[in-house]
């Protein structure tokens, strides 16, 4: 039986971190598309006010919310100016950063930023939001994680390590908030055109292993990630808890 108003968002409000360019602007043109009432959030106002513009251009009904994600403090004031508003029906936890280097001579400054950002922001945003979720018995939280939660590259070590953590951690948050009625669950993406990986894309002799490594035979589109990202914040995945919705061209799939 045909019931499109699974995958419907009309009446929700989506909490984006790190969404003023991106794959978290993607999402929240997808998710906008469905019907959510977007909340952009990052530490920069002017990026934020031009993403809003561009996304109430589209008839996205659309703010923003400035606050540091690594600043748990910040988050927990964010979180409660944006809920004395109205209630985050969804959070999507996109907020990351990259930094290459060999392992052995990994700055510490930057291992600290990338456990910070792509980590600790996960824990203190979805933390702040669940005290609200909780107690309405329903919520949906969607974790960006990566193929690097699977698998390690040469000169990303750290990363892998945080992507591999946001992994569990969000299998760690199904397992206790799930029984709230909460869904909380990863989507990891594989290797897509996105600004943090234009090194990669302008490295000819990168992009000729991947096309050969991947069995669909192409770097992603950020626009493929939304189907996924609709499923994993509508009712269509009301009992999808824990999961990592792996969104890579086949890339896991193959040796």
């Amino acid at each position: 039986m045909s019931n499109p108003a699974l995958f419907s968002l009309k009446g929700r409000r989506a909490l984006i971190t790190g969404a003023s360019r991106g794959i978290g602007f993607t999402l929240a043109q997808g998710l906008g598309a469905f019907g959510a009432d977007i909340i952009l959030n990052g530490r920069q106002a002017a990026a934020l006010e031009t993403a809003q513009a561009k996304l109430e251009a589209e008839g996205i009904t659309t703010r923003t919310s400035v606050f540091d994600v690594t600043d748990q403090d910040q988050v927990e004031a964010g979180i409660a100016a944006i809920e004395q508003e109205g209630p985050i029906d969804i959070l999507i936890n996109n907020a990351g950063i990259q930094f290459r280097s060999p392992l052995d001579q990994f700055p510490r400054h930057e291992w600290d930023r990338l456990i910070s950002t792509n980590l600790s922001s996960v824990f203190f945003v979805a933390q702040a939001v669940s005290r609200y979720m909780i107690p309405r018995n329903r919520g949906k939280i969607v974790n960006i994680c990566s193929v690097q939660s699977e698998l390690a590259r040469p000169g990303i070590a750290p990363y892998a390590a945080t992507k591999g953590a946001v992994k569990m951690l969000t299998k760690g948050m199904a397992t206790d908030w799930a029984r709230h009625g909460l869904q909380i669950n990863g989507l990891a993406p594989g290797y897509f055109e996105t600004e943090m990986n234009a090194a990669l894309v302008a490295n000819q002799d990168f992009s000729t292993w991947l096309c050969q490594r991947t069995p669909a035979a192409r770097w992603g589109k950020s626009d493929e990630l939304i189907g996924a990202a609709v499923f994993l914040s509508s009712d269509a995945s009301s009992f999808v808890n824990g999961h990592i919705l792996t969104v890579d061209g086949g890339l896991t799939a193959s040796v």
